[in-house]
């Protein structure tokens, strides 16, 4: 039974996963359990509830599940919350397409209950390990997580959620290599077919936008990437 007791949004149209959802939070001993039939219930859910994670639908009635996770992920207020999407969605273009609005995870239908309870833990954990440091800085670069907002020189910048997560793992961890792998593990849930190719992409994007500051996260030829440590000359 978890520790605390955690406030976890069902967004759901089908009413038999949505009570299969629910039964199983229950019984795993979370109390504080929501529900909500279609996309404009659950917006409404999350104005009231404020919940610690979102188990999201992608196809919803009255608002579909990408439009209500970029618009969590666009205001400042709850932004912070986990979403798992939970959806019979399953290419690679849909997959990526989640994450890049700022999915924190993708589980795909039909499911296996005792995995996405452990999904479910992984993120409610990640999110209280994250809290322990909320502002990471280098040089004029400075990522404040509890907004979601990276700035550079004091002026905001354009990042996906994609582009943010990749951005605190590296000031997470300076001078620490990180395998695509890695990347895609400890930056999405991991176990998704996304290709090297898309994170290279996603690394290229984010160095265009820290201009020279881009410069010290650096290729690791044949390995993945890392960002420089400042102390090394």
């Amino acid at each position: 039974m978890p520790a605390k007791t955690p406030r976890l949004l069902i967004i759901e149209d089908d009413e038999t996963i949505r009570e299969l959802l629910s039964m199983t939070l229950a019984a795993e001993g979370y109390a504080q359990i929501y529900t909500a039939a279609d996309g404009a219930e659950g917006l409404a859910q999350i104005r009231k509830c404020h919940p610690d994670l979102i188990l999201l639908d992608l196809m919803l009635p009255e608002v579909d599940g990408l439009t209500i996770c970029q618009m969590v992920k666009s205001a400042p207020e709850t932004r912070h919350i986990p979403i798992i999407m939970l959806t019979a969605k399953s290419t690679e273009a849909d997959i990526i397409r989640g994450l890049d609005m700022g999915a924190s995870d993708y589980v795909t239908k039909p499911f296996n209950r005792k995995v996405l309870l452990a999904r479910i833990r992984t993120q409610l954990r990640s999110r209280e390990e994250q809290g322990e440091q909320d502002i990471y800085e280098y040089g004029p670069l400075k990522l404040d997580c509890r907004q979601h907002l990276a700035t550079l020189d004091g002026t905001p910048l354009e990042v996906t959620a994609g582009e943010f997560a990749l951005l605190h793992l590296l000031l997470a961890h300076p001078g620490q290599v990180f395998t695509r792998t890695q990347i895609v593990t400890q930056t999405k849930g991991g176990n998704y077919p996304v290709t090297e190719r898309s994170i290279d992409v996603q690394m290229v994007n984010l160095r265009r936008k820290l201009g020279p500051l881009g410069n010290p996260i650096e290729t690791v030829r044949g390995v993945g990437y890392r960002l420089k440590n400042r102390e090394t000359p």
